[in-house]
């Protein structure tokens, strides 16, 4: 056809097929309206056209046309220059988004976009793909609750790394974190503890194999005699709670809070420097609104609407749960050593027997307690006990000296008798 190559959609095409068939006067308009799914009127309009036209007729009149509802490039060149100084290396979607919650421009994320691709100045990071298989989440809301901890520089102009200790829902991806210098035990007793407080008992954790949460180590022969698996600090919390500890075999078995690390890399990190957080207890501070906002804009609805959370059982002290348990044997005296500290044990009602062993507690905020069969075990510090005064766990009789032969005893004297002589020599 004359001026060169027309590119059609595939409906346009589509018109063009129905419409060489009326021309050859096979198909009449009235069934050309049918099979094109237009009004009768409509299609007397694109015929008439494609006859004046040609092909050409049936392309859309707006094809290489710039849009009426296109931003001016006023406004776009300004936007560019506020994304340039304030928010260098933010991805399209959480750059629209401050730009309208702080500078007041309301554009679309596609279309920031494709500006900033045109620009130069932000690339999209492609992955290469690897093959894994697809586990199908969870039904209910807190069935299984995936934690882990993520090492980071989340402080921009620090180079020391802190770790965020995140809980994402896997039936909902409703999350949770707090902060703190490593991924310790207290840090996971701390994070689980505050789920607890804003959701309720959550049925199974899903967990690295960390010794903070695990151990492969052999069970001791108390465990073995009692049936007991060896258990972490943590582990000894959860049983408590009767919360499921499951071990993940790889990073990415856990690919929903592997995923939320990325999130809170991303989003937190720079919010952290829009508003000059430098320190983990600023962060702590702002963390919860932060959580707040990605859940509302993040979470689902869970397949299922039962919610699989329990509620902490009434009477229960959830200090008691999250704190560092040893058992020690108390001594003759009711001594016992803890940490090269030594504790001796009050008269009391609940006075625990010698070489019977007790519980000692330690909580996260650093007090002591001691329990004996449940019940709590009143004692005291002794500050004054050292190394050569500390007490003795056996008793120990008084050492009484070994009576032997006199110097002038008959056996002590030579006797020829016992040598061959069958007379006797007496004295």
């Amino acid at each position: 056809m004359e001026g060169g190559l027309v590119a059609m959609s595939a409906g346009e095409r589509r018109r063009l097929e129905v419409l060489s068939r009326v021309r050859d006067s096979t198909t009449k308009l009235t069934e050309a309206s049918v099979l094109l799914n237009l009004s009768y009127r409509q299609t007397c309009r694109v015929w008439k056209r494609y006859k004046e036209e040609g092909d050409r007729g049936l392309v859309h009149r707006s094809r290489g046309q710039p849009s009426n509802r296109r931003k001016p490039a006023k406004e776009k060149e300004s936007i560019l220059a506020i994304y340039r100084e304030q928010y260098p290396g933010f991805g399209p979607t959480l750059a629209s988004e401050k730009l309208w919650e702080r500078n007041g421009h309301l554009i679309d994320h596609e279309t920031l976009r494709r500006w900033l691709i045109e620009a130069d100045v932000w690339k999209r990071q492609r992955k290469a793909p690897r093959h894994r298989q697809q586990r199908d989440k969870k039904a209910h809301f807190g069935e299984l609750v995936q934690m882990d901890g993520s090492h980071h520089q989340w402080f921009t102009g620090s180079e020391e790394k802190a770790c965020l200790m995140d809980l994402v829902d896997d039936a909902t991806g409703t999350t949770m974190a707090r902060m703190s210098k490593e991924e310790t035990t207290i840090a996971a007793m701390e994070a689980l503890w505050a789920w607890i407080n804003r959701y309720g008992i959550p049925k199974a954790l899903y967990v690295d194999w960390k010794n903070v949460y695990l151990t492969k180590r052999e069970p001791t022969l108390e465990e073995q005699l009692s049936g007991e698996l060896p258990l972490t600090q943590f582990g000894k919390a959860c049983k408590k709670l009767a919360i499921e500890i499951i071990g993940a075999s790889s990073p990415q078995a856990k690919g929903r809070v592997e995923r939320k690390h990325g999130v809170y890399q991303d989003r937190a990190v720079k919010e952290f420097w829009l508003r000059g957080i430098r320190s983990i207890e600023e962060a702590n501070q702002f963390l919860p609104e932060f959580v707040e906002s990605l859940n509302h804009k993040f979470s689902l609805e869970p397949m299922n609407s039962a919610d699989f959370h329990r509620p902490v059982p009434e009477g229960l002290d959830l200090k008691t749960v999250f704190c560092l348990e040893e058992t020690r044997t108390v001594t003759n005296n009711w001594v016992i050593r803890y940490n090269n500290r030594f504790f001796q044990i009050l008269p009391q009602s609940n006075l625990p027997p010698a070489k019977k062993k007790v519980t000692l507690q330690e909580y996260l905020d650093g007090s002591l307690h001691m329990v004996y069969r449940g019940n709590k075990v009143e004692f005291t510090e002794i500050t004054s006990c050292t190394a050569k005064e500390v007490p003795m766990t056996h008793s120990t009789s008084v050492a009484t000296k070994k009576q032997g032969a006199g110097e002038d005893h008959p056996w002590r004297r030579f006797n020829p008798y016992f040598f061959g002589n069958k007379q006797p020599i007496l004295t």
